[in-house]
C-alpha cells in the first residue's frame, strides 16, 4: 500500500483484529460447521458441496476488484471449495502465488508426514496412515486417492501461471519431488517485525513468576502436542538441575494442571510486549518440535538476543549456526541437556549479537516483503 496498491485481504477471521487492508470475510462461525462435518466424514477436505456458497461469493467479490495478483497463503481451512476456486483461476488471466506453509497441497491428506515416514506423496497416495489427524477425519472412509488426483489435476492446471513459494528450502526440496516438479518455485522465509522483536529484559516479570537467579528455558506454541514436542520437555524436566525452569507458552488450562514443579504453564497470549519479554529473560529458546516448515519462534527469541537449540528435523536446521545456538538429534535429552549446559557456561551475551545479527540479515519482515513485491514485479509487469 506505501507503493500505490490497493490491497484486499480475504479469510474467515478477518475483521477480527484492525487493518489498513480492505477486508472480505469468508463465511460465518456457522457457515463452517457443514463443511467440518462434511471433511470429518467424508475425508474430502476442501473439496466437498457444503462450502460452495461461501466461495462462490469470494469469487464475485475477485470479479469486481479484478485484481492483479492473487496470493494464497493457508487455503486448507474448510470454508472455501478449493475446486470452485481454482475452476475459476483457469478462467482469468491474473497471475497467482501460492506461500506454501505446510504440505498439504502436495498430499492426499496430511499437513505434515515426516513423523510416520510416509513417502506416497512422491507418487500417489492411498492408504492413509495420519487420517485421524489434520485435517481430521472420522477414519472410516480413506479418500486421499481421490484428493492427491484432484489436487494435482486442479493445482497443476494453472501452468506457469501459478508460482510456488516456500518458508524454508527444506519444504522447496519436497515441493519439488512431488507434482509441483517443473513449476516456478522459490523460497522466501517468514520474517519477524524487528521493531516488536528485539531485547526487552524486564526484572519484573522474572520476580513475578517467582524466578529470580534461575535460568529460564522457554518454549513457545500455538499448541502443544507430541509433535511440538512436549513429551520431551517433560523428560528434560527430570534431569534439570534445580537452578533452571522451564517455560511452556500456548498451553491449555488441563496441560498446566498436569505439569511438574520445575515447568511453568502459561496459556497462549496476544499481548506481544510481555512475549518479548519472556523470550529476553530466557537463556536459551527451545523447539523441540519433529516437523516444521519454517520455525518461527526460534526466530522471534533470537530477534530478542536470546539463542536456540533446535531438533535435527525438517527445517528447523535452516535457522541455526553454530553462533546462535545448537542443533541436536531429536529425542536425545541427554544432548539436549548438555547443549543447555554449554550455553548457559559461554553466557547468553556470547550469542546475543550474533542471533540479532542472523535475522536482520536473513528473516527481517521488511526484507522479505520486498522480496513478494519483486516477484509481483516481474510476473506482473507493474512497478510497485
Amino acid at each position: 500500500m506505501q507503493k500505490g496498491w490497493e490491497s484486499y485481504i480475504a479469510g474467515k477471521m478477518i475483521g477480527k483484529n484492525p487493518s489498513e487492508s480492505s477486508v472480505i470475510k469468508i463465511g460465518n462461525s456457522k457457515s463452517l460447521y457443514f463443511p467440518y462435518f462434511e471433511s470429518f466424514l467424508l475425508d474430502n477436505h476442501c473439496f466437498g458441496l457444503a462450502s460452495r456458497s461461501a466461495t462462490r461469493k469470494l469469487i464475485d467479490e475477485i470479479e469486481r476488484i479484478k485484481p492483479d495478483v492473487i496470493q494464497l497463503h493457508t487455503i486448507h481451512c474448510y470454508y472455501l471449495n478449493l475446486k470452485l476456486l481454482f475452476e475459476y483461476f483457469a478462467t482469468i488471466k491474473a497471475p497467482i502465488v501460492w506461500t506454501l506453509h505446510d504440505c498439504w497441497s502436495f498430499t492426499g491428506h496430511c499437513a505434515y508426514f515426516d513423523a510416520v515416514g510416509c513417502d506416497r506423496w512422491k507418487t500417489h497416495c492411498l492408504n492413509c496412515p495420519q487420517l485421524k489427524l489434520y485435517p481430521k477425519s472420522l477414519g472410516l472412509i480413506d479418500n486421499s486417492w481421490n484428493n492427491f488426483d484432484l489436487k494435482k489435476k486442479l493445482f497443476t492446471s494453472l501452468g506457469d501461471r501459478l508460482h510456488i513459494i516456500t518458508v524454508s528450502q527444506w519444504l522447496l526440496n519436497l515441493a519439488k519431488k512431488s507434482f509441483f516438479n517443473g513449476l516456478s518455485t522459490d523460497v522466501i522465509y517468514n520474517g519477524v517485525n524487528t521493531n516488536i522483536y528485539k531485547p526487552n529484559p524486564s526484572n519484573s516479570i522474572r520476580s513475578t513468576l517467582g524466578l529470580d537467579n534461575k535460568k529460564i528455558l522457554l518454549g513457545v506454541a500455538s499448541s502443544w502436542s507430541e509433535r511440538k514436542g512436549l513429551n520431551d520437555y517433560l523428560a528434560l524436566s527430570k534431569i534439570l538441575s534445580d537452578d533452571k525452569r522451564i517455560i511452556l507458552i500456548g498451553l491449555k488450562k488441563k496441560q498446566i494442571k498436569n505439569l511438574p514443579p520445575n515447568i511453568i504453564g502459561i496459556e497462549k497470549t496476544e499481548n506481544v510486549y510481555q512475549l518479548t519479554q519472556l523470550y529476553s529473560i530466557a537463556s536459551v529458546v527451545l523447539n523441540l518440535s519433529i516437523e516444521e516448515t519454517f520455525g518461527l519462534t526460534t526466530v522471534e527469541g533470537m530477534a530478542c538476543g536470546t539463542p536456540g537449540i533446535v531438533y535435527d528435523k525438517t527445517a528447523s536446521p535452516e535457522l541455526i549456526t553454530p553462533e546462535t545456538g545448537y542443533i541436536v538429534k531429536a529425542h536425545d535429552i541427554q544432548s539436549l541437556k548438555e547443549s543447555i549446559e554449554s550455553i548457559i557456561e559461554k553466557g547468553k551475551s556470547y550469542y546475543s549479537q550474533k542471533c540479532i545479527d542472523r535475522v536482520q540479515t536473513f528473516f527481517n519482515a521488511e526484507k522479505q516483503c520486498s522480496k513478494y513485491i519483486n516477484l509481483y514485479n516481474s510476473i506482473n509487469n507493474r512497478i510497485i
